[in-house]
């Protein structure tokens, strides 16, 4: 068995690594052609080149399920045409055995996927961001930038915090903040807006070049007397704010999705649930980067009937090409269910799950009907 194993593990991951090779040259040619539009007096070919390979590890782990079927299906489709997998099977390989063996190799696939995801990925992702933000003048959040809030105790009484960051820095600096300050029943008190700031670990923001607006006695005011408030405008180099909102919080809120493992997005949905606002696209994300390593072992199930179907029912590029449509299949049912499950405010988990889930319902049929029945 020991002979048999290593047979099929050599064809195997051979095969997978060939097929991701393809794939990650493909889209590094994507990439890079995309990226030389932006190639001017500051950002070179060679800043494009380094940022399209520092995008691979992410499309490595997008396309680790797509790489495992079809090259597990490449493997097995050119063992069963050779016939050494008759001659495996008449040697007494039967499918659970089959089976048992692929699921290890799928175990395997899983936890690589796992750790390219949580670990590669998130930090060449990082170093994507900050060679863009350093070489293009800063990372772009967007025409609405990013948003925080928080819920701090003051001697004033009880303020909810509106933060807005437009541009974030390599360096971690955040330009163009904006703060609002509301009291319990929803009226703004004070606007603060600085050019730049820093954050540290304990939650205290530094902000430079401040300009502090007070709206004076705003929270005690009737709303007939709202028009003759006093209005306090100041000028400041430096202004210090201490929230709950810490540095590891406040780089989630302005760092791509890709960037963030699987326990920053946990930790960041939660404070987003603890200060009442939407969670559910990082928790479904959350889910999405939990479970997708679960689907090379489905992939591999779903591969392993193709060694069982006759030299007649076509050959290895046949199959090969049935399992690129699957692949895409999988894709586009696992980005059309995201959507959706956004759209329709579904359990995240479920929506996470069900793509896996209809494709393990199709290895277990293809298994049973191609080896059990014919």
């Amino acid at each position: 068995m020991r002979t048999v194993r290593r047979l099929l593990y050599a064809d195997v991951v051979s095969a997978v690594v060939f097929v991701a090779i393809a794939f990650l040259s493909l889209f590094f040619f994507i990439d890079f052609v995309d990226e030389l539009g932006d190639v001017g007096k500051d950002y070179s070919a060679m800043h494009a080149a380094l940022y399209s390979l520092l995008e691979l590890p992410g499309h490595l782990y997008e396309l680790a399920p797509i790489a495992v079927l079809i090259g597990t299906i490449y493997a097995l489709s050119r063992l069963a045409q050779s016939s050494e997998f008759t001659i495996l099977r008449t040697g007494g390989l039967g499918p659970g055995r089959a089976l048992s063996l692929l699921m290890g190799l799928g175990v395997a696939f899983g936890v690589l996927t796992f750790v390219v995801g949580d670990y590669l990925a998130p930090l060449s992702e990082r170093a994507a961001v900050e060679l863009h933000a350093r070489v293009k003048g800063g990372l772009s959040l967007g025409r609405a930038g990013a948003w925080m809030k928080d819920k701090l105790n003051t001697p004033d009484g009880e303020r909810n915090y509106s933060i807005n960051v437009s541009t974030a820095a390599a360096d971690g600096e955040l330009l163009y903040v904006r703060i609002y300050a509301f009291d319990t029943e929803g009226r703004l008190v004070q606007r603060i807006a600085a050019d730049t700031a820093r954050v540290d670990a304990s939650g205290l923001w530094t902000l430079n070049k401040v300009l502090l607006t007070d709206w004076t006695g705003a929270s005690g005011a009737a709303a007939a007397d709202i028009a003759q408030l006093k209005v306090d405008v100041k000028q400041l180099e430096v202004f210090h704010l201490q929230t709950t909102l810490a540095a590891n919080v406040v780089s989630s809120a302005v760092r791509p999705f890709n960037s963030m493992s699987t326990f920053e997005l946990f930790r960041y949905m939660n404070h987003l649930s603890d200060n009442e606002q939407t969670a559910q696209r990082y928790e479904l994300r959350f889910w999405k980067r939990a479970l997708y390593p679960l689907a090379c072992l489905v992939m591999v199930g779903l591969a392993l009937p193709f060694a069982y179907l006759h030299a007649r029912a076509g050959g290895v590029s046949l199959k090969v090409f049935g399992g690129i449509m699957l692949g895409i299949t999988f894709v586009l049912l696992n980005n059309v269910a995201a959507h959706i499950g956004l759209l329709k405010n579904w359990t995240p988990w479920i929506v996470a799950a069900t793509p896996s889930l209809i494709f393990l319902g199709m290895s277990f049929a293809a298994f049973s009907w191609l080896v059990r029945y014919r």
